[in-house]
């Protein structure tokens, strides 16, 4: 079983004779999110096939953690062109139509699902995104019915998040999608591997809660560390978040393994 990074929050996981995308975003559109003033709320999405197809042409799930412009945009093209059956909340998959999404490959998810397939599980968690100075950024949901089609960075919104715990084998995965969680939907999973991300500022004991409801995991990757403006063909840029999160796992979870991948670069669990 391994896992490839490809920036952001985007992950593929090989194994048990399936392939698994979590919020595969590659097109790396120019959005301002890592300079002092932010994103603009009225940049225009983009999803581009010639930067995705190069490393996406398989899977078999598309696991989305939730509805934000680094997460979604990318989606609806790489369900055409996999057939990945898509989980995701109501407002997920309203966008997800919204923005050309095959509604037949659709399947809404909540949290509390445990799906059994073979050689390979699937468990979802309700979630909660982390915030800045105490605000979410683009909040709302889209529920009962497919929006216009979303034009801008502002149209994608967080429509509730999601965890989720990917078991292959004997190996436990687990992914947040943001710097935040809700510590009794996870507690004693104890995870293999965390795909964990830096930030997490407004969050209570963001870090020491987090293994205190998960344990000791084996191993612990960040994600979400790079600045995403910069692209995927080259090395990861940290956005400044990453040595911080380096120091806090290894006060409160010392024996874990602290891995760094790099952009496209292999993992995989001994």
């Amino acid at each position: 079983m391994t896992l490839r990074w490809l920036g952001n929050n985007s992950w593929e996981i090989t194994g048990g004779g399936t392939v698994i995308l979590i919020d595969p975003w590659l097109t790396r559109f120019h959005t301002g999110t890592y300079t002092p003033e932010g994103a603009p709320p009225d940049v225009r999405i983009v999803s581009d096939p010639a930067r995705i197809d190069p490393y996406i042409s398989t899977a078999k799930h598309i696991l989305v953690t939730h509805g934000h412009y680094d997460h979604l945009p990318d989606v609806p093209h790489i369900a055409r062109r996999t057939g990945a059956t898509v989980m995701g909340s109501e407002t997920h998959l309203n966008l997800l139509r919204a923005l050309g999404a095959p509604g037949d490959q659709m399947s809404l998810v909540r949290g509390g699902e445990y799906f059994q397939f073979d050689g390979y599980t699937i468990q979802v968690f309700r979630s909660t995104h982390s915030t800045q100075g105490g605000k979410l950024v683009f909040p709302g949901t889209r529920p009962a019915s497919v929006p216009k089609k979303p034009r801008v960075i502002a149209d994608l919104v967080e429509g509730d998040t999601l965890a989720y715990l990917i078991t292959i084998g004997d190996v436990k995965i687990m992914n947040f999608g943001s710097s935040n969680f809700i510590s009794r939907e996870i507690e004693g999973l104890r995870p293999d591997v965390l795909l964990v991300q830096p930030g997490g500022g407004s969050t209570h004991d963001y870090v020491p809660r987090m293994f205190a409801a998960l344990g000791e995991p084996r191993y612990v990757i960040p994600t979400h560390w790079d600045d995403f403006d910069e692209p995927l063909t080259a090395p990861a840029v940290d956005w400044g978040g990453l040595e911080t999160l380096r120091a806090s796992v290894a006060k409160a979870s010392p024996r874990s393994s602290f891995v760094v991948v790099d952009h496209l670069e292999r993992f995989t669990p001994r």
